[in-house]
């Protein structure tokens, strides 16, 4: 497990670095400039990052799921190699995933004003600026979105659905709960990132309404990549009284204060 965490602080820092250096000097900036080639390759690194982290949350549902419903078998399971070659997979799958829709639409021909109305190079407003007709590009594009999304949401649901189900048959209300502390950390994450893709990427409307795309993006871009540590970090003990102690020493001087 702690291979597959520290992968994905990893690819958290990845993430964060890709759109937000590029997003404050654009935002600092009155009139930010990107070249074709440098929005591209922003476009293929963003999502390439983006599909390695829904590979990664699936990769760690299957982890809880033989921790928990096949405890005798895990450390054979889930070896150092295994989950090396897990880590590999998750890396190269994510970043094969979507070069075709990246490629089939970089090779279009775009027209206009040349000006990208969001934070950063995403499939929708570099579509916006292409010459019509679109030809099979968007649907091409959205296709591997949803059999990405619905692919790791079912594989998600599936394990967590038996963790889940194995927990309530479990007689020690102890190592339930336990057990149940230990995965809701992961659906928090979970929940988080894939409510953002869907509401961002599978939704009808995620594309028409400017606003809301930005605030979505901001979102899903910087706001979980800064959570999502926090999260982690509450599973800790010593996190957990380290927060104690500091909340009884505020309530301590607030009380010395008044009195």
């Amino acid at each position: 497990m702690y291979i597959l965490l520290s992968n994905f602080s990893w690819l958290e820092i990845c993430y964060v670095s890709t759109t937000v250096p590029r997003m404050l000097v654009d935002l600092a900036s009155p009139h930010g400039i990107i070249s074709f080639y440098s929005c591209f390759l922003q476009f293929y690194i963003f999502f390439s990052l983006g599909n390695t982290e829904c590979f990664f949350l699936s990769a760690m549902a299957l982890d809880r799921y033989l921790a928990i419903c096949h405890p005798l078998h895990y450390s054979q399971i889930m070896s150092k190699d295994v989950c090396y070659a897990l880590v590999a997979a998750c890396w190269i799958t994510g970043f094969l995933w979507y070069i075709f829709p990246v490629i089939l639409i970089s090779n279009m021909s775009f027209c206009g004003p040349n000006i990208i109305d969001h934070f950063l190079c995403d499939p929708g407003p570099i579509l916006s600026l292409a010459c019509p007709p679109l030809g099979i590009a968007p649907y091409i594009c959205q296709i591997f979105m949803d059999a990405l999304f619905l692919g790791n949401v079912l594989f998600i649901v599936l394990f967590y659905g038996n963790v889940i189900f194995t927990l309530m048959k479990t007689s020690k209300q102890g190592n339930c709960r336990k057990a149940f502390s230990t995965i809701s950390f992961h659906l928090v994450v979970v929940t988080l990132f894939y409510g953002s893709v869907a509401a961002m990427y599978i939704t009808p409307e995620g594309e028409n309404q400017s606003e809301v795309t930005k605030a979505i993006t901001l979102f899903y871009t910087s706001i979980t990549s800064f959570v999502n540590p926090m999260i982690y970090c509450l599973r800790n003990d010593q996190v957990k009284e380290a927060l104690v102690r500091l909340w009884r020493r505020k309530v301590l001087l607030r009380r010395k204060v008044t009195v």
